[in-house]
């Protein structure tokens, strides 16, 4: 299984005023993926824009950046007649899905956004953007990596 994590409104509230909060639900999605060895992790956040691989990477503990395989394409790339006014990050994903060959796999988004995905994605576990990565979101999280 794959999951494609955003950064801001997931990993820590969509606005920081304190560096100390940045990243601040790190350690609860660590615990999560560390109870879920299985899952890969792609990132989909606007950080990738950024931010090479190695450098995101190195937001995290060790054991969990060797499987943060990838970053998802940006939708410039991406556009043609089979994406143009399709849901942004969605579209990104299965991009990344297609590219890749794994087009069949299994895979959850933790977003904080619902406008970047279709209307009811069966994939995407939602956020609140104020707050994050919460102990409800975590326990979804839990569940829909089993």
């Amino acid at each position: 299984m794959v999951l494609f994590l955003d950064f801001d409104g997931v990993l820590h509230g969509d606005v920081v005023h304190e560096p100390q909060l940045l990243l601040a639900h790190l350690p609860a999605l660590e615990s999560v993926l560390r109870a879920r060895q299985a899952v890969e992790v792609v990132i989909s956040s606007t950080w990738r824009l950024t931010r090479t691989l190695d450098e995101l990477r190195a937001l995290f503990s060790a054991d969990i950046a060797r499987r943060i395989i990838s970053v998802t394409p940006q939708w410039r790339d991406i556009q043609d007649d089979a994406t143009w006014g399709t849901y942004v990050r969605e579209a990104e994903i299965e991009a990344w899905l297609r590219a890749n060959g794994r087009g069949w796999e299994k895979w959850v988004a933790l977003d904080d956004q619902r406008g970047l995905f279709r209307p009811f994605c069966r994939n995407l576990i939602l956020t609140c953007p104020a707050t994050g990565l919460d102990d409800t979101t975590v326990a979804e999280l839990l569940k829909r990596l089993e």
